[in-house]
């Protein structure tokens, strides 16, 4: 490479990094539009809009029933945010909580109010037409029809005028559908039955296609559609068409899927409410990831010098594209975002720690540095591929099963493995030769590698299994001595088996900090479990979540904010609150899993022809869960929200990290051969060579979740300990466990000897 365009290169980089950052601090326009302000934060990190609905007409209903409604008010309210949360408040109430939004009247008015649909047959049993229609005016002069009830909704289902009800649609969106007559494409309304709803919709279109009778929709009091059926449908399926806009197709089949809960609900109350991990979560995690980001880059460029220097470039430009592209996908962020991006950065560094390990040891040989180079990024391509690759397609997996955070979660890290691998192999790469043709062309800008004595893993392999073995076992030892005496094998937040809401109105508007200062602490020493406020904006109440509360402890709440706050107790009302996170995101979470785990079984099979090295893997990925797990048992750690996060990201971390071993395994065996003979001594060497790669990353990923715990909020520290474990644990898996492993594999079920038959002639 010429000066003049190294010079290009670094100019044109330098142009970027400024501009990217600029546009995240000050926006497009001057008023911080597309900025980092702008960017959809979930609830836990910056609130957003609490309704309370009431079942209507039952006052005992059945948790069957709450459950179904629950699980499908869920399913809708993702159109607003993948992170919004709807769980249940004492026996016949449902709160949902949608993050990133502060107009809870328009959530409402687009929500609609959940109530009864019905379909009616457009004349009854006795031949009279159930509803009439009559013409009005619009205030533009323009006619159309309305539809009138004749009958009561009760003399309706007596005379069997309702063949289906809303629990029979299974799904409704707006869709597009090929007009005949104009030959245009227009909006229309797509109908999906449930298996039974199946059945009746087509006996319904039957009678009503044959007898020329319409099969009015009905909801909530009013007419939604009154359509005409040409022919029976007898697949479960249909269109509503008509002169739609898409707006007005969407409005409708989110009215039609709103109707569709077993349940009627009315609204009780709505609020904005605050963030849940208090006032301080985004500013102490921004000083977090800066100092992680400057330590982790002062670390490069001392470890790896020149090389380290472009890395520490690219990696600056990576954080710009990963806060513009949050604000350009509409991504909401959480904290289990934020464990997505920090895996992602840990990636990144992993990427350029592998690549310039790769050039030391061609330096080592005796080639150029030019040369070094080039051979450098080629030798070390297969090994970030296939991690970032085995790492993408549990993402992926988890993208599209996962519910909820765990969407979230999914979500920023497919996005910044992307980047991660994009910035590692391409900008890193332009940068270390721009600065090669600008000068740094000795070999002493880059390090040569030292030839290292190679350990002897395989045989002290019993230790090493000894050792997990101590740990796993020890970690369900003591969950099942908590399990006996407390009943509860690890130490379960609200998130997961529920807990009490304290609603408190103090009489006036109080800061969150003023209330993380003053308030929780005298809470948390009653209920002896973190407590999680949520002030209502404009009001004086706060909502403050806790672990299940027993009458002498909500006695002492009363007793304590009557005397410190002046509260009365008219202003204390408590509620018993479900877990937020539902069964169905835990069966969800853990299909996901599942099948994630499986297809990384299958890719690595694929990729390294040798199902031995993806059973290692998954092995060791599992060691590192229940290594954590562990953890959790004995530190009695709160398992809530982010345990599924925490859990995620080490799934993630750790197969990555054995990856990379197996990578050297595979190349190594090509040069010193696949007998049993030499298998140890490929193993041993294998990890000897990958030994500084593997301790490296880890400490830069330790070192950024080492900020967040020192400068974290209490949740954040929850999250960040265990992460902290997680990393050592998968450092530990994948030099000491996974390589012994596949060696015991090989040895267990060696390969089959082909044999060659002479043929007679």
């Amino acid at each position: 490479m010429k000066k003049n365009r190294a010079i290009i290169i670094l100019l044109v980089f330098f142009l970027a990094l400024i501009g990217i950052t600029y546009v995240d601090v000050a926006g497009v326009d001057g008023m911080g539009s597309a900025s980092a302000r702008e960017i959809t934060l979930g609830l836990d990190l910056a609130g957003g809009v609490s309704i309370t609905y009431q079942v209507v007409g039952e006052e005992s209903p059945s948790q069957t029933d709450m459950n179904d409604t629950i699980s499908k008010l869920q399913q809708r309210v993702y159109n607003y945010s993948n992170e919004a949360l709807v769980y249940q408040e004492g026996s016949d109430r449902i709160n949902i909580e949608i993050p990133g939004v502060s107009d809870a009247n328009a959530i409402l008015k687009e929500l609609g109010r959940p109530g009864t649909l019905y379909f009616i047959y457009q004349r009854g049993s006795d031949g009279t037409d159930n509803y009439y229609q009559s013409y009005s005016m619009d205030e533009n002069g323009n006619y159309y029809f309305q539809y009138t009830l004749n009958k009561t909704i009760e003399e309706l289902e007596a005379d069997g005028s309702i063949p289906l009800y809303g629990t029979d649609v299974a799904d409704a969106r707006a869709g597009r559908y090929q007009n005949q007559l104009t030959g245009t494409s227009d909006f229309c309304v797509d109908l999906i039955m449930t298996e039974e709803g199946k059945q009746k919709f087509a006996d319904a279109t039957t009678r009503a296609s044959q007898t020329g009778e319409t099969l009015a929709i009905y909801y909530d009091g009013v007419f939604l559609s009154v359509p005409t059926v040409r022919v029976p449908l007898t697949t479960g399926q249909a269109q509503i068409t008509g002169s739609f806009t898409y707006e007005s197709a969407d409005r409708l089949a989110s009215q039609i899927r709103i109707g569709g809960l077993n349940l009627e609900l009315k609204d009780l109350h709505h609020k904005v409410v605050g963030a849940q991990l208090g006032s301080e979560a985004i500013s102490t995690s921004l000083k977090a990831g800066a100092i992680g980001l400057a330590v982790v880059a002062v670390f490069m460029i001392v470890i790896y010098f020149i090389s380290g220097l472009a890395a520490s470039l690219a990696l600056l430009l990576y954080t710009a594209l990963i806060v513009l592209l949050l604000n350009g996908f509409g991504m909401t962020l959480t904290l289990p975002g934020i464990a997505g991006i920090i895996l992602s950065i840990g990636m990144a560094v992993d990427a350029n720690v592998i690549i310039f390990a790769r050039i030391r040891e061609e330096l080592a040989t005796g080639k150029t540095v030019k040369s070094a180079v080039k051979i450098g990024f080629d030798k070390a391509l297969s090994a970030i591929i296939d991690g970032n690759v085995t790492t993408l397609i549990a993402a992926a997996v988890l993208w599209v099963l996962g519910s909820g955070s765990v969407r979230g979660f999914a979500q920023t890290l497919v996005l910044g493995i992307v980047l991660s691998m994009i910035t590692a192999l391409f900008v890193t790469r332009w940068l270390i030769q721009a600065l090669y043709a600008l000068g740094f062309s000795n070999e002493k800008w880059f390090g040569v590698a030292k030839e290292h004595k190679v350990i002897d893993f395989v045989g002290k392999k019993a230790i090493y299994f000894i050792i997990s073995i101590v740990l796993v076992v020890g970690g369900f030892v003591t969950m099942g001595i908590y399990q006996a005496g407390e009943g509860a094998a690890l130490n379960y937040s609200l998130d997961f088996v529920g807990g009490t809401a304290t609603t408190v109105n103090f009489g006036e508007e109080m800061s969150l900090a003023d209330i993380e200062a003053n308030v929780i602490p005298k809470l948390e020493a009653i209920t002896g479990s973190a407590v999680q406020p949520q002030p209502v904006q404009g009001t004086g109440e706060v909502v403050f979540k806790s672990n299940a509360l027993d009458g002498d402890q909500e006695s002492a709440i009363e007793d304590m904010l009557r005397t410190e706050f002046g509260v009365s107790s008219g202003f204390i009302e408590s509620e018993t609150i479900s877990s937020t996170i539902s069964d169905e995101m835990k069966r969800d979470t853990v299909l996901a899993v599942c099948v994630a785990i499986l297809c990384m079984l299958v890719y690595i099979r694929i990729r390294f022809k040798d199902i031995r090295f993806g059973a290692s893997s998954v092995i060791a990925l599992a060691h590192d869960v229940l290594v954590v797990l562990a953890f959790y048992a004995v530190a009695r750690v709160s398992v809530g929200s982010t345990f599924i996060a925490c859990m995620l990201t080490i799934v993630g971390y750790s197969i990555n990290a054995t990856i990379v071993v197996f990578d050297r395994v595979r190349e190594n065996q090509l040069s010193m051969g696949r007998g049993a003979d030499v298998l140890k001594d490929v193993i041993n060497r294998s990890v000897t060579q990958t030994l500084s790669r593997s301790i490296f990353t880890s400490l830069t990923t330790f070192i950024m979740v080492t900020a967040l715990y020192f400068l974290g909020v209490t949740a954040i520290k929850e999250f960040a300990l265990p992460l902290m474990v997680g990393i050592v644990c998968g450092t530990y898996s994948s030099i000491f466990i996974a390589g012994n492993l596949y060696y015991v594999f090989r040895k267990k079920f060696p390969e089959k000897q082909k044999v060659k038959s002479d043929k007679k002639s």
